[in-house]
């Protein structure tokens, strides 16, 4: 596979409070691959999102990645003045496009979410479900080669979770990107990823290869026995703990 992100011994401190988000960290993402990043609450994990993202720098190490990237927020961070069609096209207009060119991407991304219906809408009058799939068209409308998302289901009810695991699924198999979450579910996890990274105080304890056939049922005997594994790996029982 070829590697698209690349860490190597990254350190983020912030020195005005002395705290070390990140310690000597180092990961490698591959094309295409469906990433996530799980660990208790302070362990790093969006600090690494967020370093792909641009939005902080490394104190220490390096970072080699696409420039296109692009994030959905835990709470979709939609604009309440703007309709559903104006946030989803926003980004491409400050970039100048034309109005063809921002037209065509707008309605590609909403019937990739299936939110074309609701394009004169605004956020006050979404679901919350809703709302975090505008988020995920408005990242999706600049053709990211890198998709960042921060815990973006971790407000919603069960049911609308599920919906948006098989939409996020769907997107990710029709569109080729790799996708980088970070989560706060190790179920999300194990039934999402190829991978999972589990940090623990600014350092990655292991990385488990989630080498199960899609799509995956969360009682199948694999699954619950993959995520026992993680749960061992997270709470520090002894494993034989072999970096994959």
């Amino acid at each position: 596979m070829t590697e698209i992100i690349n860490l190597k011994n990254v350190s983020r401190v912030y020195k005005a409070v002395k705290v070390a988000a990140l310690l000597n960290v180092s990961l490698s993402i591959n094309t295409g691959e469906f990433f996530c990043l799980v660990g208790p609450s302070g362990c790093g994990k969006s600090t690494i999102l967020r370093l792909i993202g641009d939005i902080e720098t490394p104190t220490d190490g390096t970072i080699i990645k696409p420039k296109e990237v692009s994030m959905v927020f835990q709470t979709g961070a939609l604009l309440p003045w703007m309709s559903v069609e104006e946030n989803v096209s926003l980004v491409n207009r400050i970039k100048g496009l034309s109005a063809r060119e921002i037209e065509q991407q707008t309605a590609k991304y909403l019937r990739m979410v299936e939110l074309e219906p609701f394009r004169f809408r605004y956020p006050r009058e979404l679901s919350g479900g809703q709302r975090q799939r505008v988020g995920i068209a408005r990242a999706l409308s600049v053709e990211p080669k890198v998709l960042l998302l921060d815990e973006p289901f971790s407000a919603l009810d069960p049911v609308t979770t599920d919906e948006m695991h098989e939409l996020l699924l769907k997107i990710w198999q029709e569109t080729g990107k790799t996708i980088v979450m970070v989560s706060h579910s190790l179920e999300e996890a194990v039934l999402l990823s190829d991978r999972i990274a589990v940090m623990k105080q600014g350092g990655i304890k292991e990385v488990v290869e989630v080498d199960l056939k899609r799509p995956r049922k969360e009682d199948s005997k694999e699954l619950l026995k993959l995520l026992e594994e993680v749960k061992l790996i997270l709470e520090g029982n002894p494993l034989e703990q072999k970096q994959r």
